[in-house]
């Protein structure tokens, strides 16, 4: 079978761009005394953008089902490498200060497409599936429990640090790739659209129940400072959720996927610059940190502490990545229709 392009992921991944964005200019684009609204700003992105990215690369592996192990190697390992590479190239780009070799989320992407691998081909047995979930939570409870001796160990020794536990570590991160690929997996299993309408309706009632405890249990407990960092773990000076958050990621990523399936596919709403996004995603991904933290932060030194000033300055940074977007998009078509014709008779 072909590969399945489904335009609400493309939209849901565009969605992961924006927060991405936002949550990036945030950062560099303002100041400390913009106060508790920037932290809460910063702190909600990061807890939708990152997740979302992960989980969706596993969800989409199985859409494009290979027939061997070895083409599965050969599509895996090359896909993870290059993102891998990638990101040292971006710690290049954007991160000139820090070792190259700093562990960012595309390492943890790469890296957990490359361990998809073996765990795709096991997940045509139908108890592997709910071992690879009880392996991906088993391992969180493991970084749970082993967190304030890690944190400690991790002080002592900065390479690893730098490596394996900076932005998004791959344990416990790579975890939610392996949850994305059993979900993407069980939905590939159901062809019909009401079969497929159904499945997200289960997310979504699964989603709203998720963020319900998590307001519930606030509420009980009469947590303080709900949306800011030290309710977390924060491994290297970088954020990793604990407790409760986790049911507040995945009851907002099930929640968007039902969401985007409904707008996209059933109401048939057309997001063509969401979708453009999505489908240019790891360009964008790519460019856009070089320009809000090269160009606009460091070279231009430019501050938005004002914010009409920072919406507007990220409502045109965002038209002009739909626009570069658009531009690769065609490029890729110009190219793909010359190399048609140039191919011999």
């Amino acid at each position: 079978m072909a590969h399945e392009r489904l335009l609400f992921l493309d939209a849901l991944r565009g969605l992961a761009l924006v927060y991405m964005v936002l949550n990036h200019t945030a950062r560099w684009w303002l100041d400390a005394p913009m106060g508790r609204p920037r932290s809460h700003l910063i702190y909600v992105t990061v807890t939708l953008a990152g997740p979302l990215f992960l989980f969706l690369v596993g969800f989409c592996l199985p859409l494009a089902p290979l027939t061997t192990f070895g083409a599965a190697a050969r599509k895996y390992l090359r896909r993870g490498l290059e993102l891998i590479l990638a990101g040292f190239l971006l710690n290049l780009l954007a991160f000139p200060a820090e070792p190259f070799w700093s562990g960012r989320i595309l390492q943890t992407i790469g890296l957990g497409i490359i361990v998809s691998l073996p765990a795709a081909w096991l997940l045509r047995s139908r108890p592997a599936r709910y071992w690879l979930l009880a392996l991906a939570a088993l391992q969180y409870v493991a970084f749970s429990l082993a967190y304030p001796e890690l944190e400690r160990w991790l002080a002592g020794h900065p390479v690893v640090a730098k490596l394996w536990f900076w932005e998004f570590p791959p344990w416990p991160w790579v975890g939610l790739v392996l949850v994305g690929l059993v979900f993407g997996w069980l939905w590939t299993e159901r062809a019909a659209p009401r079969a497929r309408a159904r499945y997200l309706a289960a997310l979504a009632v699964a989603g709203a129940a998720c963020v319900l405890s998590v307001l519930v249990y606030d509420w009980w407990t009469g947590t303080v400072q709900r949306l800011l960092f030290k309710r977390d773990f924060l491994v290297s000076g970088y954020w990793t959720p604990a407790g409760m958050t986790n049911a507040w990621i995945m009851g907002m990523v099930f929640g968007q996927m039902a969401l985007m399936y409904y707008v996209v596919e059933v109401r048939r709403w057309r997001l063509g610059w969401l979708v453009r996004l999505g489908q240019t995603a790891f360009l964008l991904y790519f460019l856009h940190l070089v320009i809000v933290l090269t160009l606009i932060n460091r070279f231009l030194g430019l501050r938005f502490n004002d914010w009409w000033a920072y919406a507007l300055a990220n409502i045109l940074f965002l038209v002009l990545l739909v626009q570069i977007g658009r531009g690769w998009l065609e490029a890729k078509r110009i190219f793909r229709a010359w190399r048609w014709r140039a191919l011999p008779d």
